[in-house]
């Protein structure tokens, strides 16, 4: 496990700008009303509506450009059907949520986590890259890295992740991954989405 001088090298906390930068922001792009959409931009929503019970606001405010809402559902549905099982793939999705600061990211992840059967302790241990199960460990270090690292990881690195017990095609798919919840930490800061999931608590940070 981390001790609280590690993560805050890990994970610095935004700056006191950012942070009061973050609380002024209104949103900046427009979330779609579903009920007012049209075309192919009412047929994805609908279908997340469908699939999810609900239509989250990020992806309400991607469905701004079908293409990118369509290309976020194909990439995070062909990633649903891969190796990584649902807690791993949150579990990451928390791990990188917290690396970049996404607010939206981390409580969305939270509230689903849970749904998945994952505990109180494992999604604080995921957000800060660690688990209890050696295999889930290497994982979250190893998606930790390409993130602070934007890719440039090491042989030792990758050799960690195989002597975990990952096949070079898991490996790929904690690529994917990452680069998957990149995409949305991102998107969500430069939109600066409306949060509309229960707010993640303070994280508490292993002794």
């Amino acid at each position: 496990m981390f001790n609280s001088h590690s993560l805050v090298f890990l994970f610095p906390e935004p700056s006191c700008e950012i942070q009061k930068r973050r609380k002024k922001l209104m949103s900046r792009m427009q979330a779609i009303n579903p009920a007012e959409a049209t075309g192919k931009t009412k047929d994805l929503l609908d279908a997340v509506q469908k699939k999810l019970g609900l239509t989250p606001n990020m992806m309400k405010t991607m469905a701004q450009s079908p293409a990118v809402l369509e290309a976020y559902l194909n990439f995070s549905g062909a990633l649903a059907n891969g190796s990584l099982s649902e807690k791993v793939r949150e579990q990451i999705g928390l791990a990188v949520g917290e690396a970049n600061n996404c607010g939206y990211c981390v409580s969305a992840h939270t509230t689903i986590s849970k749904l998945v059967g994952l505990s109180e302790d494992d999604i604080n241990y995921s957000r800060q890259s660690s688990s209890g199960d050696a295999k889930t460990d290497a994982a979250l270090k190893f998606a930790r890295t390409i993130v602070l690292e934007r890719g440039e990881v090491g042989d030792a690195d990758v050799q960690q992740v195989r002597n975990a017990g990952f096949t070079d095609g898991e490996v790929a798919e904690i690529i994917a991954n990452v680069s998957l919840n990149i995409f949305t930490n991102y998107f969500n800061h430069v939109a600066v989405t409306e949060l509309d999931f229960p707010k993640a608590e303070a994280l508490k940070k292993s002794a």
